[in-house]
């Protein structure tokens, strides 16, 4: 029988790696979008190229490889830059993740990504599990990670959809606001009930 999709969203700094992880280990096939966005513009990509000759080659780092933080620049400030960058690059994805997900052997498997309400991927998946914390740690968090400025990441939390319209869309809500001892019971209690589940509805 087909694995079916459970689609796993939540905001930057939410932690939604760490979750992925955790049902990786108790062994549910997962691919994470934003991975799969990274592998459609790696050099020698069609997509790659494309993004140079409209950007111009300062969006190149000097092995060949994509500056995402100088694209990010061109980008952010640009509506009809960043909308000409996700015709391009959505579609690559989807089929991207779309051929990782058809290789799972696990009862369901994951789809990770940020953008799921946003981008209409949620649409395509069976069940969403919504990844929240308060949005005072999730910028603590990204800060932290990503070495960012505190105002980058706001924009970034801003440009994202909002977290109420994140919530109204999920089957499942894990509040990722603890230690990882926790999220690891948490993760464990959601897949033995997945488990459970025929096609992902209850």
């Amino acid at each position: 029988m087909k694995p079916w999709v459970l689609g796993l969203t939540g905001g930057i700094g939410s932690g939604k790696s760490a979750v992925a992880e955790e049902f990786g280990r108790l062994g549910v096939h997962w691919v994470d979008a934003d991975h799969a966005a990274r592998w459609v513009v790696e050099p020698g990509k069609p997509a790659l190229r494309l993004i140079a000759e409209r950007f111009g080659e300062a969006v190149l780092a000097s092995d060949g490889s994509l500056d995402r933080a100088v694209l990010r620049e061109r980008i952010f400030q640009d509506l009809a830059q960043r909308k000409w960058l996700e015709e391009l690059l959505h579609p690559l994805i989807r089929q991207e993740v779309a051929d990782h997900l058809a290789r799972a052997a696990s009862p369901y498997a994951i789809m990770v990504s940020p953008l799921l309400v946003e981008s209409g991927q949620y649409r395509q998946v069976d069940r969403v599990l919504v990844v929240d914390v308060p949005e005072a740690v999730q910028v603590e968090r990204a800060v932290r990670r990503d070495q960012s400025s505190e105002a980058q990441i706001q924009a970034i939390v801003k440009a994202q959809v909002s977290r109420e319209e994140r919530l109204r869309h999920a089957d499942d809500v894990l509040s990722n606001d603890r230690d990882l001892i926790w999220l690891g019971a948490e993760v464990e209690r959601l897949h033995n009930f997945y488990l459970t589940l025929r096609g992902g509805q209850e």
